[in-house]
């Protein structure tokens, strides 16, 4: 884990090559930090949408993540619950975020909390296709979030929480991709 006061800074890389998955953190104003985490991923930005979009049932295959469904919105866009929980020191702990998503096919999926265990938790998914030096489709898949604990929690345990969680999920992805649609060559 990084932590710097300027963006994107250091990167943290737990792993090698195409599965590398690299972690920013930066401090900002009041308690707040943005966490940002990148992979690249060998399938098309249209193929990983698919994935990310299926609210239902990324609580599936993404770790620590207990529920995730949509809910009606009140504007007839796309709103969703999700609980993450952890156990830790014979203790169970988790937290409740209800996000509005906003979809820009296939590049962006923008999310900002209207409910939730946090003071403010918002950000976003990028899609970014690109292709390789041997003409292979990829796509830069990169998440981005700010998150402001409220004062019963610890915004360190927060961060570190993240830093760790954030390769986990996005290897998950991955693998939910592989699982899809094939290992891509």
């Amino acid at each position: 884990m990084t932590v710097t006061d300027t963006p994107l800074q250091n990167p943290v890389q737990p792993s090698q090559g195409s599965d590398a998955v690299e972690v920013h953190v930066e401090r900002i104003e009041h308690r707040q930090r943005q966490i940002k985490a990148r992979i690249q991923l060998p399938y098309r930005a249209e193929q990983v949408w698919e994935v990310l979009t299926d609210y239902e049932a990324l609580s599936e295959f993404i770790p620590n993540l207990e529920r995730s469904a949509r809910l009606e919105h009140p504007e007839g866009g796309v709103r969703i619950e999700q609980v993450g929980a952890q156990s830790a020191l014979m203790l169970k702990f988790s937290a409740r975020v209800v996000l509005d998503m906003e979809e820009k096919y296939p590049e962006q999926l923008k999310f900002d909390m209207v409910e939730g265990d946090f003071k403010g938790f918002t950000g976003n998914w990028q899609l970014c296709p690109r292709t390789t030096e041997n003409a292979q489709e990829v796509t830069e898949l990169t998440y981005t979030v700010k998150v402001w604990p409220k004062r019963t929690m610890p915004v360190i345990a927060v961060e570190q929480r993240l830093s760790k969680d954030l390769p986990n999920n996005l290897q998950a992805i991955r693998q939910r991709l592989d699982e899809l649609y094939g290992m891509s060559a």
